[in-house]
C-alpha cells in the first residue's frame, strides 16, 4: 500500500501542473482502484458448553483487497454525495492465540457520505472530508474442517456452521484527488468504518453467540474521472 501510494503521488505531482481541474456543482466523479479492507477488530470470549467450560480468546480477521468503485455527485461546488461500493471482500477468520482456522466470510460494504471540498470552484488537487453511513452485508459464512475438528473433540459435535449478523453503522473519511489533465486525475482516499456483528456457531449439541466488531480502516488508491 505504501508503495502504491508513491507511486500515484509521484504520478500526480509530474502531470499535476499541467491541470485546470476545477469541482463544480453537477459534476460527477468517479473513481476506481485497489481497495483494501484492514480491520481494527475485536471479540468476545468464546465460551464451548464443556464441564468446566472451554474458553477461548476470540476471533481474528484478516485483511483483504477489491475493487474500489465510487461515485461522486457535486451538489455545490463545495459539496458532494459519495457512494463507496467494491466487488465483495473476502476475510479468513482465524481463532486467537491458536494456530487454528476458524474460517472466512463475504461481505459487501456500500457507504453513503456527505463530502466537504475546501478547494470546491478552484483548479488543481482536491482534498476531501466527509461523513457517513454504512451498511454492511455479511454472507457465504463457512467454517473450516480445522475448527469442525476441534468442536468435534471438545464438545461432540457432529455438524457446526458459523453466522454473522449484518451491520449498519458510521463512517468517516478522507481523500485527495491529484489531477493529470482536466478530466483525469489520481485519486487516494481511506474510510473508517463502524462494522459492528453478532457471530453465532451452531452446531447439533448447542450454540456460541459472541460479538465481533469489525471497524475496518479501508484504502483505496486508484484513478479518478470527471463528468
Amino acid at each position: 500500500m505504501r508503495k502504491a501510494l508513491s507511486m500515484a503521488l509521484a504520478v500526480a505531482m509530474a502531470g499535476g501542473s499541467l491541470a485546470a481541474h476545477a469541482y463544480e456543482a453537477g459534476d460527477w466523479i468517479l473513481r476506481a482502484g485497489a481497495a483494501t479492507v484492514t480491520p481494527n477488530d475485536d471479540s468476545d470470549r468464546i465460551v464451548l458448553p464443556t464441564e468446566p467450560p472451554t474458553v477461548i480468546r476470540g476471533v481474528e480477521i484478516d485483511s483483504d483487497t477489491q475493487l474500489g468503485i465510487v461515485g461522486a455527485y457535486m451538489i455545490e461546488d463545495k459539496w458532494g454525495l459519495e457512494l463507496l461500493a467494491a466487488t465483495p471482500f473476502e476475510h479468513d477468520v482465524d481463532v486467537k492465540g491458536l494456530p487454528l482456522s476458524a474460517g472466512s466470510v463475504k461481505h459487501l460494504p456500500p457507504t453513503l457520505s456527505l463530502q466537504y471540498y475546501p478547494r470546491g470552484g478552484n483548479s488543481g488537487w482536491q482534498p476531501y472530508v466527509g461523513i457517513g453511513l454504512n451498511y454492511t452485508f455479511i454472507y457465504d459464512e463457512k467454517l473450516d474442517r480445522d475448527l469442525k475438528d476441534a468442536l468435534g473433540a471438545l464438545i461432540g459435535a457432529e455438524k457446526a456452521e458459523l453466522e454473522l449478523e449484518d451491520s449498519f453503522g458510521f463512517s468517516a473519511q478522507a481523500g485527495v484527488d491529484f489531477p493529470i489533465n482536466d478530466r483525469w486525475g489520481i485519486n487516494v482516499g481511506v474510510w473508517y468504518i463502524d462494522i459492528d456483528s453478532t457471530a453465532r456457531i451452531k452446531t447439533d449439541v448447542g450454540r456460541v453467540k459472541f460479538d465481533v466488531d469489525i471497524d475496518p480502516w479501508v484504502y483505496n488508491v486508484g484513478i479518478a474521472y470527471k463528468f
